[in-house]
């Protein structure tokens, strides 16, 4: 009976990881700005929460736990590449994917202009942001998964809010200058 009952709790877990990769991807690649990159972060990560499963004392914590393994995983990169990164193809890549369908084109230009404002702050203000604002994490467990106090979640929570609304507001007003251009004519 409990090997039956291990087997069932191993297919439910692998089940809830699956779950996880799309918003494991979303993050990693909202921290790197590269696909390949976020994809190799999202598959050690699940790799290492496959192997140490047993270390998950809460089942209800599994996503906390498993952003906590994607930043010790980035951090990791960190240490082994750091001298390997170009900046400047981080930029090339940006703008080489401006491509898109007619009618996808308002929804995808809204879409990258907030990208590209994410993608300027720093890097500490870039993870609060995305895990707060994007994935929902409470500040508390934010603190947890990045390890830093929950004082400096709430400050470069702030910080990344109003560097963003000051950003994305500059680009505002070239989009009511180009509406006022048109002309009705009768």
């Amino acid at each position: 009976m409990k090997i039956l009952s291990l087997f069932c709790r191993s297919s439910v877990f692998h089940g809830q990881l699956e779950q996880s990769r799309v918003r494991l991807y979303r993050v990693a690649y909202s921290w790197c700005h590269d696909a390949a990159l976020a994809d190799d972060l999202v598959q050690e990560t699940l790799s290492k929460a496959l192997k140490n499963a047993g270390q998950l004392r809460d089942p209800e914590m599994l996503s906390s736990w498993l952003f906590t393994i994607l930043t010790n995983c980035w951090r990791d990169h960190f240490r082994q590449f750091r001298e390997m990164e170009d900046i400047e193809d981080l930029e090339d890549f940006r703008h080489a994917h401006a491509i898109t369908p007619e009618d996808e084109h308002a929804q995808t230009q809204i879409v990258a202009r907030v990208r590209g404002a994410v993608a300027t702050l720093p890097l500490g203000q870039r993870q609060v942001l995305t895990l707060v604002d994007l994935e929902e994490f409470s500040y508390v467990e934010v603190a947890a998964i990045l390890s830093i106090p929950v004082g400096t979640v709430m400050s470069r929570l702030c910080r990344a809010r109003r560097a963003l609304k000051e950003l994305l507001q500059e680009l505002a007003p070239q989009q009511a200058a180009q509406l006022s251009r048109i002309r009705r004519v009768k």
